[in-house]
């Protein structure tokens, strides 16, 4: 038979292993908020982005279609981008305010510069919020 003091030490000591753990993990799984320098947009020279999620302005997840899935978002360091998917390439210019944490990006085509707040931006994620509250969470690839 084990003494009950043995048991209380084990329970203390996996609740306390336990508790480490979900902080360990609260602190370091979060970027949310996190926005970083510009060079995390391009990398050395140049980054592909991918969608990884999209959600509507009610949060709702958004479905992509197989032609969605293959959109490459490619920025490069002379803020230049390239948009390419199934219907051809978009080019432009963009801009990076890292105060503001807005992203605007204006085709050279001509027509309408977009502007997005950046909620997050790492090396490897980038979430963008348009100005109805949808987002679009892209990783780099």
């Amino acid at each position: 038979m084990v003494p009950s003091s043995f048991s209380l030490r084990s329970y203390a000591a996996s609740l306390l292993c336990a508790f480490v753990l979900l902080f360990a993990a609260a602190s370091c799984g979060g970027d949310k908020g996190k926005v970083e320098g510009v060079n995390m947009l391009y990398g050395t020279s140049s980054k592909v982005w991918k969608t990884a999620k999209e959600t509507d302005a009610t949060g709702d997840k958004v479905k992509q279609t197989d032609a969605q899935e293959q959109e490459t978002l490619h920025m490069f360091a002379n803020n230049t981008y390239t948009m390419t998917g199934t219907a051809g390439a978009v080019q432009g210019k963009f801009a990076f305010d890292q105060s503001a944490k807005t992203l605007t990006m204006t085709p050279d085509a001509g027509g309408t510069s977009n502007t997005f707040n950046v909620e997050t931006l790492t090396d490897d994620k980038l979430t963008l919020v348009g100005t109805s509250g949808a987002k679009l969470v892209l990783e780099a690839e």
